[in-house]
């Protein structure tokens, strides 16, 4: 009778390792669904990276050049200079 129990044993141990393999934290569907996560984040992190390095070198322009506060301040605030005719043309 003590025979019995020892497969008995080891096949409930096997279906639950294999349980957790299929439907459990680690298996595989939440392993695959936790890869495309991670891509996906890699991708945002990496359009977030360009857009730090094109607001540094806007920071670098403001500080070191007039030119670009110039060309701001014409297309954001209107700006015209002393002596210029704004024109305007409607499409």
């Amino acid at each position: 009778m003590g025979n019995r129990w020892v497969p008995a044993v080891l096949i409930a141990l096997l279906l639950i390792i294999q349980g957790q393999l299929w439907f459990g934290r680690g298996s595989l569907p939440n392993v695959a669904m936790l890869s495309q996560q991670l891509d996906d984040q890699k991708q945002r992190n990496t359009q977030a990276l360009q857009a730090n390095e094109r607001l540094e070198a806007e920071i670098h322009d403001l500080k070191e050049g007039l030119e670009i506060v110039e060309e701001k301040a014409r297309s954001e605030l209107g700006m015209v200079k002393a002596n210029e005719i704004y024109v305007q043309i409607a499409r």
